[in-house]
Order: structure tokens, then sequence, then C-alpha cells
């Protein structure tokens, strides 16, 4: 059996710990811990990292989520004409929506990917994928969103949270400097949605399978108008944020029994990684994870044999 020499354990270990760094940057962990949306509060700078500000002609119109480098996840909604790219501006590390924002950079469009069927967000396939012309850089106001692999559980009562600067009631916009707004909202089961759906004898609103809904039957609390394309996210019981929907329709803001109707992500797996193949999935048994440990493993188990032969 061969013996390790004085310099292999330290050369072990610089490698394990190599390989576990470029493992570092991963989805869903805000490097600055924190602790309008209708009901909610300022948010923390750099509390949701992941939180974009998608501006068309200079103004704010809706919310998105950043999910890799140079790709950000919204509504389709939020893009009547997806050909029309020279409009748009994506903001990143942004946090006032008129202050002062020294974390943030901006990115021209250079694609805009919507699932084929599309037509308005009462039919569901209320989601779109946005290719920033140039990649973001990484920092603790800038960082990435988990997706959920297709069997991650959002079960009802989960408080989860909703982010964005829209407006804080109906058809009233956020004031001031306009800082981010959070709000927390328990998920609904898609019966207990429907039937509270129900109850509005003015129009009938169906709950599609790609669709999840977040609120309180009493209302008060409540993503609105200007928030759309939006990150619902929830903290994993390992601490990580996994984004369950895209905030899409509602019936006003903040109604009894109109909670927020959003794009349900884990309908979207395959669309989205078909697009953005780099994007981090979150799943049972930690999918993403998972890939990173079996390379980890590997490359331990040859370092091992070779040393050890």
């Amino acid at each position: 059996m061969a013996v390790l020499s004085d310099f292999s354990f330290p050369v072990v270990i610089w490698m394990v710990s190599g390989i576990m760094s470029t493992s570092a940057q991963s989805c869903g962990r805000p490097p600055v811990a924190g602790n309008r949306i209708v009901g909610g509060a300022d948010a923390t700078a750099g509390e949701w990292p992941w939180q974009v500000d998608i501006q068309k002609s200079s103004a704010h119109v809706c919310g998105g989520s950043l999910i890799a480098k140079d790709w950000v996840l919204s509504a389709a909604h939020c893009f009547p004409n997806p050909s029309d790219l020279s409009s748009y501006i994506i903001y990143v590390g942004r946090y006032q929506l008129n202050g002062y924002n020294p974390d943030q950079s901006s990115h021209k469009v250079s694609r805009i990917v919507i699932p084929d069927g599309y037509v308005e967000p009462h039919s569901g396939l209320d989601v779109a994928l946005v290719q920033l012309s140039t990649p973001v850089t990484w920092s603790d106001y800038i960082h990435p969103v988990c997706l959920p692999a297709p069997g991650t559980l959002f079960p009802s009562g989960m408080v989860c949270h909703v982010t964005g600067w829209g407006n804080v009631r109906d058809n009233v916009p956020l004031p001031g400097v306009g800082t981010l707004q959070e709000v927390q909202v328990p998920i609904l089961s898609e019966n207990s949605c429907q039937q509270m759906y129900n109850l509005n004898q003015d129009e009938k609103i169906d709950i599609l399978y790609d669709m999840i809904c977040a609120g309180y039957q009493e209302g008060g609390k409540d993503s609105c108008q200007g928030d759309s394309g939006g990150p619902l996210v929830c903290q994993m019981v390992n601490g990580t944020w996994v984004q369950a929907g895209v905030v899409s329709f509602g019936l006003g803001c903040a109604h009894r029994n109109q909670p927020g109707v959003y794009s349900r992500l884990t309908s979207y797996s395959s669309f989205i990684r078909n697009t953005v193949p780099e994007v981090q999935l979150y799943g049972r048994g930690n999918h993403m994870w998972g890939g990173s440990m079996l390379v980890w493993l590997g490359c331990l188990t040859t370092l091992l044999t070779i040393l050890f032969r």
C-alpha cells in the first residue's frame, strides 16, 4: 500500500476545496442576509438579489428574476410584442425605483422566448425568458434564484414571499423613492383558490394546471399592477430560496376571495431547461447539489486511487 507523502494530504485538501468552491456560486442563497405589493413592507437592500426591474421606454412595467448570468424569468404578458427588443432595459441589483442604486447594472435585451400558444394570462402559459445582451457580474446584490425541478412541492399553507415595485393599492403607485417591497403570502390549494374565484359573479376564472395561487381569503396582502413577472419565492428546509411562481394576474389587488394567481414553475421545467440549459433546478433530494456531489465524489475517488495504488 502506498503511503501519503508530506505534500499529498494538502494537495487533497486543496483539490477538494477547489472543487467545492466551484459550486459556491449557488442559486437561492442571498449573500446579504436580511430579514408595493399591497400590505407589504420595505425590503432590505440585497435581501432579494435576483429581483430585476424591467423598463420599457424608460418606465417601469414589470418585475422579473435572475436565473442565470444572462437570463431573466418574467411573464409573457409583460412582452406584448416579443420581437420589440429595443424598447426594453433590464436593471439588476436595483433597490429603489426612483432613488440612488450604487450596486445596479443595466442590460439591453437580445431575445425574448414565450411558450407557443400563449394568448393572455387567464389562459395560462404566462411565462417569458429574457436573454440579456451582456452577462451580469455576480455580487452581494446580484445573485440568481433557484428554480424548482418538476417534483418540487409547495404545499398549501406554506408561507412564501412576493417582491416588486408595483402599486400599493388599486391604481395607487409606490410612493417616494420607490423602495422594493416584500410581502408574505401562504400557498393556497388549487381547489381552495378555485372555490374563492367561483364566488365572483362578474368574471369566470379557471385555475389551470399551470397556475398556483397565494394569498388570503380575506385579502389585504397581495401583488398588484407593476408586480407582474416578479417572483413568488419560498424558503426550503435547508434555507435555499426557490421560485414557485411568476406574478401573473388577479382581479384587482388584495380583494376578498381574489388571491393572486401565479404561473406554476414546476410546469415549465422542460421549457426553461431547453432554453437555458445552465439554469439550476432544485428539487426533492436537491437535484442541483446532487450533480455537483457526483462530480466531487468522482474526482476524489480518482485522486485516492492514484495516491494509494
